[in-house]
């Protein structure tokens, strides 16, 4: 539950000013904002102008004169005409708003993420980045699209009914106005509660969707630790407080607007009585009273839908503040503002200087402590030792997902922090540990590593991959789709998909992260000749456990505990003895090798 507790943690602020938040998306659309409140004043004053011509039919049937109350019933009609079209004005164009600002809302907020460096999602599911870039902004649809739209119309119904009613009858509206003060105390009382059980229902939806999402993309490794009941517990945990919190919300609610209903018709009931009696009596006629009480039931109608609206509002300002925090989410990694450029063409001299770091969620324990190390252009350079070593660490410091605490890491003699990232990981290929399929093609997932290349060379990096054969025997060749995670696919070609990628995009610098772990021996032959080809003329770091994939590399480096233990080539880490020896003996004799 410890996610949970910092979403809730994480966030401060409970005031519907939160709302304010979504002005800079609405300000490019000022105009269709400034057309819809314009319709909005339309409909409300012509609603508020219908009830003085209902006044004048009825008077009119007392005064048997037939065409004043033909002209009455025209006007009438005129009025409804002009309601319906100032009506159909303000839905489509607030509609027309709220799907604007939520699509350019999810536009920013998805490119605000998924350029945040992964210390970002050490502290948030990606789960929950999902759900309020659905559900939160779902809600702001809503709100931006309709409800805002009514609550203003209402707050017009509202203030002009009230200056009508004392117009028609300031004895009666004086009574009515002993209501207000009824009315407003549960608003305000049962509304700050429902404010923050809003705030809460939200948190708590975010956290049931990172919870299933994180189980659902390890389903599989769920059901082979038979783990389902365990995890079905715990959704199931988070989604009943969920809806424990929900319930509370609707009940609040719920009691809300009971009272407020009860108390306004209870109030037009006895005004009414009171305009009966004036009747009566001579003071008031007919009409008079019939235009109070459409201008009373009007005022009603506009509060018990302000009492509505208000919870949908709160709900709106917790969402809101969820999408706030996301785009004003700071990145531990930033582009200088006056960025250096990298010589041209790149020639991929790498050098770490006493480089000191430790991941952001483990402060106390260094992941690389004093590591100094050169790479010359086109070098290959391998970096081995147990796991934890610091050996992938490197890799992710020189693609700059995180900076060294101390120390600096250049690119052909430039500090990474002069760079954009963009410019540093332009000259850089990667073929990760845990190979990443998305659900599209074969050759499309290929073509990731260069956008722009042809059909003739992505197949030309698949052959150079060792993947060619394979692709070709799918059900549609290059143009299977791969499903999920590549779910069609074995962990090995999930593998040489990823090092065709990054043959395709032939970037000065390759990074090899335990690139051929998951190949079979023939497959890591075929593929070890292709890495050999490619290494040509470029700076190639290899993290490797495997020793027998890195014996042919220019230096091997060997890590301990996040210190360069030892460097040298194969033969003579060998001949040194020490930790490399042991590894090799331990990979290279009694058949241990792999």
């Amino acid at each position: 539950m410890t996610d949970v507790s910092q979403a809730q943690d994480r966030a401060t602020s409970r005031r519907m000013g939160s709302l304010a938040g979504l002005w800079p998306f609405l300000r490019p659309y000022r105009g269709l904002l400034i057309g819809a409140l314009l319709s909005l004043v339309l409909t409300a004053s012509v609603s508020l102008a219908l009830p003085m011509a209902v006044r004048r039919v009825v008077d009119g049937f007392g005064s048997g004169e037939l065409q004043l109350l033909n002209e009455y019933f025209v006007a009438a009609l005129a009025l409804a005409a002009l309601l319906a079209l100032g009506t159909g004005l303000r839905y489509y164009m607030v509609t027309r708003l709220g799907e604007r600002v939520v699509a350019d809302l999810r536009e920013a907020l998805f490119a605000r993420v998924i350029a945040m460096s992964p210390a970002f999602f050490e502290r948030i599911l990606s789960g929950e980045v999902l759900s309020r870039l659905t559900t939160d902004t779902t809600l702001i649809q809503s709100i931006v699209g309709s409800s805002v739209s009514v609550a203003l119309r209402n707050i017009l119904m509202l203030l002009g009914g009230l200056v009508l009613l004392g117009l028609t009858s300031a004895k009666l509206t004086g009574l009515v106005l002993l209501l207000v003060p009824a009315v407003i105390i549960p608003i305000v009382t049962l509304g700050r509660r429902l404010r923050t059980l809003s705030r809460q229902n939200q948190d708590w939806i975010a956290a049931s969707s990172g919870h299933a999402a994180e189980a659902l993309s390890a389903a599989q490794t769920v059901q082979a630790f038979t783990h389902e009941a365990q995890s079905i517990d715990s959704f199931t945990t988070v989604t009943e407080k969920s809806f424990d919190i929900a319930m509370s919300r609707i009940a609040t609610r719920a009691v809300m607007t009971v009272l407020i209903i009860a108390l306004v018709f209870s109030g037009i009931v006895g005004v009414l009585w009171v305009g009966a009696l004036d009747v009566r009596a001579g003071t008031m006629s007919i009409g008079e009273l019939v235009q109070f009480v459409i201008y009373s039931v009007l005022v009603a109608g506009s509060v018990g839908a302000l009492s509505e609206i208000w919870g949908e509002l709160q709900r709106a300002a917790g969402a809101t503040e969820r999408l706030v925090e996301l785009l004003q989410a700071t990145d531990a990694v930033q582009d200088p503002l006056s960025p250096a450029a990298l010589p041209v063409p790149v020639q991929g001299a790498v050098a770490f200087q006493d480089v000191r770091f430790h991941y952001p969620s483990r402060p106390t324990q260094s992941a690389l402590d004093g590591v100094t190390l050169s790479v010359k252009p086109g070098e290959t350079v391998a970096l081995v030792g147990p796991s934890g070593a610091g050996k992938s660490t490197m890799i992710q410091l020189l693609l700059r997902f995180y900076d060294p605490q101390q120390g600096v890491i250049r690119l052909d003699g430039t500090d990474l922090r002069d760079l954009t990232r963009q410019d540093l990981r332009g000259a850089v290929s990667l073929v990760p540990q845990d190979p990443v399929i998305f659900a599209t093609t074969a050759r499309e997932n290929i073509r990731f590593g260069r956008p722009d290349a042809t059909d003739a060379q992505i197949e030309e990096a698949a052959r150079a991959a060792a993947a060619h054969d394979f692709i070709v025997a799918l059900p549609d060749g290059y143009e299977t789709q791969l499903g999920e995670r590549g779910v069609m696919l074995s962990g090995g070609q999930k593998q040489r998909i990823a090092i065709a990628r990054a043959i395709l995009r032939d970037a000065p610098v390759l990074l090899l992260d335990e690139a051929t772990s998951a190949l079979d021996a023939e497959s890591e032959r075929l593929v070890q000749q292709a890495v050999e080809r490619l290494s040509q003329g470029r700076t190639t770091l290899v993290v490797a456990h495997r020793l027998a994939t890195v014996r042919k590399a220019d230096r091997i480096v060997v890590f301990e505990a996040g210190r360069i233990a030892a460097e040298g080539t194969h033969a003579e880490l060998v001949a040194q003895g020490g930790l490399y020896a042991r590894l090799a003996r331990l990979q290279f004799t009694d058949g241990a090798e792999d």
